[in-house]
């Protein structure tokens, strides 16, 4: 999908339609996905992959968890995909592999398991094998992550922090992600594991980036034309500090955050949002 069209009625953008376009979607999946029923989330991908004609690289990298990778190869190709593989990488060469990384450029569509999104940084951070997802994206190849894999897929990523619903000094730390969503940065499993005071921290103290937090079983989808829609079972929370104030730079220790103005959406399934225009937007028709 490409650039959208788009017309402003008093707060709320009304999208008149996608124009042919370029790159590809990234889904963002807060974690604990249906993997059994309706596969809502999953279903998506495929669709936005090609359907039957996909090609699938699972890359598990996140995951401690041998079998994580077959897992979501029989689950794609249960959906009928045309071919889902698995690219183990589990060291640093491995990502520079040659095999692997034609994997990638072959891949219609690129799925990362959940796991710990700081193994994930640092074995496939400033590799061939990233470059290629960031290529392949560019290209139209729709690249999704769940939970440590959505946590990644923003320029700045959530490497660790402390759950709360109040926002305190350092109580996440961050650090650079994949890029492919500029100016964002994601939270997953938000509701369920109370992450709402991390992510009102870290937009205090970096007003410019979107705060984005994904429940379980819910997915943020973000299309080439920067508009975010929702898709799932739970709701997804936006936080714009545009024109917010706080104090976090006077704040010593662990101290609380005082936070005034920042917008907050809390948006579920077929809402969708102008990341561009930071505002709703409402669907064709």
């Amino acid at each position: 999908m490409g650039i959208a069209q788009a017309e402003t009625a008093g707060d709320i953008t009304v999208r008149t339609g996608p124009a042919p376009g370029a790159r590809g979607a990234v889904i963002a999946i807060g974690g604990a996905e249906d993997k059994f029923k309706d596969k809502v989330i999953l279903s998506r991908f495929v669709e936005l992959a090609g359907g039957r004609d996909a090609r699938i690289t699972i890359v598990p990298t996140a995951s401690s968890i041998e079998t994580a990778g077959e897992r979501y190869k029989a689950i794609f190709l249960g959906l009928g995909v045309d071919a889902a593989d698995v690219a183990f990488i589990s060291e640093r060469s491995d990502a520079n592999d040659r095999g692997i990384v034609h994997l990638i450029r072959e891949s219609t569509g690129i799925f990362m398991t959940g796991g710990n999104q700081m193994r994930l940084s640092a074995v496939m951070g400033g590799t061939r094998s990233m470059e290629s997802i960031l290529e392949k994206n560019a290209e139209g190849a729709v690249v999704a992550g769940t939970s440590a894999g959505a946590s990644i897929l923003s320029s700045h990523m959530v490497a660790f922090g402390s759950s709360g619903g109040s926002p305190r000094q350092r109580m996440a730390q961050m650090v650079a992600g994949f890029g492919l969503i500029p100016n964002v940065i994601i939270d997953q499993h938000f509701r369920q594991r109370d992450r709402i005071g991390r992510l009102l921290s870290l937009v205090a103290g970096n007003p410019s980036l979107l705060g984005v937090g994904i429940d379980e079983d819910t997915a943020a989808i973000i299309l080439a034309d920067q508009f975010l829609e929702i898709a799932g079972r739970n709701s997804v929370t936006i936080v714009d500090g545009s024109n917010m104030y706080s104090d976090v730079y006077k704040v010593k220790g662990h101290g609380g955050i005082s936070v005034s103005g920042a917008v907050l959406h809390v948006l579920t399934s077929g809402h969708s949002y102008d990341m561009i225009g930071r505002r709703l937007t409402t669907p064709l028709g």
